[in-house]
């Protein structure tokens, strides 16, 4: 979908307050000034529109399912796994999941190809960033094996339940297993007569590899993956440098690695902590305090595109209730308007929801 940039859009001030204008030639320069405000707030709107529409909901609504994909697959695994379930964890009706996705293979291959860009996106620079072989594969399986490890779900799927769903995932990860092997057997090039090594040296090298992390992920025991760093690396130079380079390998410090979760904030739903159910109108109004720290409901209303003062102060106290907007105006029964602002809470999840819905996919 293409993305956007997010911003709620505004519209102009119903016609029913313009009717206390005086009429005429004599108008004053307040009700000028008001009339130009409003209309620039409808031009606003119109270029402005475009930033959070359906295209950007439709968005969020697809982080919400995979996000659900994600978890019900760790729980259930894949042969236990159906459409209600992922409706029911991601909150979204059924008729909503069928107009982002097909069927329940399709919404997987999405959580799969999702789960594997940013892994990619952590991967690829590490071993790019080396000249040497052995450099290189050990760059990309310290930074596989950090991601892995900070993303425990998404480990799960891509190690062990693609393999268990057969398939289009099965074919996808036998893609994905064929470029490593070809990077794993570079180091033929390195070996002393490398020309000799069977075939399938690669390839039973990337298979053993990922066997044990398989293994590993799906016992669930917490163990660290980055600390098999050594042992791995030990198999994978043995059949080309040598049992001298294996054991230089097994000494090596591995590297602390700052966690990064950057880009699989991605994958998580940003609503999965307020037990908020996600509607067009509930985003825009959140996006508009956002746009607009301490306004008034009628501003807010007016930037959200709500008209109707009693759904503005219905939502913003739904809002309020579930600690994502506060109030530190003193209210109108204090002889001041309110003024909405957002809690931490609220940044984040404004942060979130504009994360997912500039996204491409």
């Amino acid at each position: 979908m293409a993305a956007g940039a997010t911003r709620v859009s505004r519209v102009g001030v119903s016609d029913d307050r313009l009717r206390g204008a005086p009429r005429g030639g004599g108008a004053s320069r307040a009700d000028n000034a008001s009339r130009e405000g409003s209309a620039k707030a409808r031009r606003e709107a119109n270029g402005l529109a475009g930033g959070l529409g359906v295209a950007q909901i439709s968005q969020i609504q697809r982080a919400r399912i995979l996000a659900a994909m994600f978890d019900v697959v760790t729980e259930r695994g894949s042969a236990g796994l159906s459409v209600a379930h992922v409706v029911e964890r991601s909150g979204v009706s059924r008729r909503t999941f069928y107009e982002i996705f097909s069927d329940r293979e399709d919404c997987f291959m999405a959580a799969f190809d999702d789960a594997l860009a940013f892994a990619a996106q952590r991967v690829l620079p590490a071993y790019q960033a080396e000249k040497r072989w052995r450099e290189r594969i050990r760059g990309a399986l310290v930074a596989l094996l950090a991601f892995l490890e900070e993303e425990p779900i998404v480990a799960r799927l891509l190690i062990v339940e693609s393999l268990a769903w057969g398939g289009r995932a099965l074919e996808r990860r036998n893609e994905i297993v064929s470029r490593l092997v070809l990077a794993v057997d570079e180091g033929r090039r390195e070996a002393r007569g490398g020309a000799a090594l069977p075939e399938l040296t690669g390839e039973g090298i990337v298979g053993g590899v990922l066997s044990i992390l398989q293994t590993k992920i799906a016992g669930g025991d917490g163990e660290s993956l980055v600390e098999l760093t050594n042992q791995l690396m030990g198999m994978i130079v043995i059949p080309y440098l040598g049992a001298a380079a294996a054991r230089r390998e097994l000494d090596r410090v591995v590297e602390p690695r700052t966690p990064d979760r950057r880009d699989a904030r991605l994958l998580a739903d940003p609503f999965k902590h307020v037990g908020m159910r996600l509607t067009y109108r509930t985003v825009r109004v959140l996006l508009a305090v956002s746009e607009h720290p301490n306004a008034s409901n009628r501003v807010i209303g007016e930037a959200a595109g709500i008209k109707d003062q009693g759904q503005i102060s219905k939502l913003l106290g739904r809002l309020q209730r579930l600690a994502l907007i506060d109030n530190v105006g003193l209210g109108p029964g204090q002889g001041a308007p309110n003024a909405w602002t957002l809690t931490d809470a609220g940044r984040e999840m404004t942060r979130s929801i504009r994360t997912h819905a500039d996204t491409p996919k």
